[in-house]
């Protein structure tokens, strides 16, 4: 994880922040244009949100374990290994994402309620040969941060779509914080 790390209640802004900003930067977009790659080996809008799905599927498993029992083992899963077992990447960008903003106010909901000892409990968690002690608080640091990188991501995806298509009618909502500390 970087170096910088985030409060309690910047993730729970950052996390309760990332769909409707996913829905801000796409919106007037067609599905044809989300699906767009804008050149190269670089990923469309559509997937990015399915690759964050994954993520999403993959450390909020990670968070139940850790809250469901006391000192879980978990083998850490790839969430790029695990995409591949998913439909998410053939899926139009509207309905995956309001399963993903319904996915997230459940983690929500889950995580505001929680009790402050909750953040601090944690999972022997093992990785490519390593054996790591990752908390509630650690994942879902991670997992802000590295949604913050996609939205960045898909706000530089959809400029150049607009440019490239002259679709520029709608103006960018406004960057907001770095979330990736770059």
């Amino acid at each position: 994880m970087a170096a910088k790390t985030l409060t309690i209640a910047e993730v729970l802004t950052q996390l309760a922040e990332t769909p409707r900003r996913l829905a801000e930067l796409t919106a007037g977009l067609r599905p044809a244009q989300l699906r767009t790659s804008p050149g190269g080996q670089e990923w469309s809008a559509n997937e990015v949100l399915a690759h964050l799905r994954s993520c999403a599927d993959v450390w909020g498993k990670s968070i139940a374990t850790i809250l469901a029992e006391d000192r879980p083992r978990i083998r850490a899963v790839n969430p790029r290994a695990w995409i591949k077992t998913t439909n998410y990447p053939g899926l139009e960008f509207a309905p995956s994402l309001r399963a993903y903003t319904e996915q997230r106010a459940g983690l929500l909901s889950v995580l505001e309620s929680m009790p402050p000892a909750g953040w601090t409990r944690a999972a022997t968690v093992t990785r490519t040969g390593q054996v790591v002690e990752w908390t509630v608080l650690f994942y879902t640091q991670r997992m802000a941060m590295h949604e913050g990188q996609h939205v960045d991501q898909v706000r530089s995806i959809v400029t150049a779509l607009r440019a490239a298509g002259g679709s520029r009618s709608r103006p960018l909502p406004p960057a907001g914080r770095s979330r990736s500390g770059s």
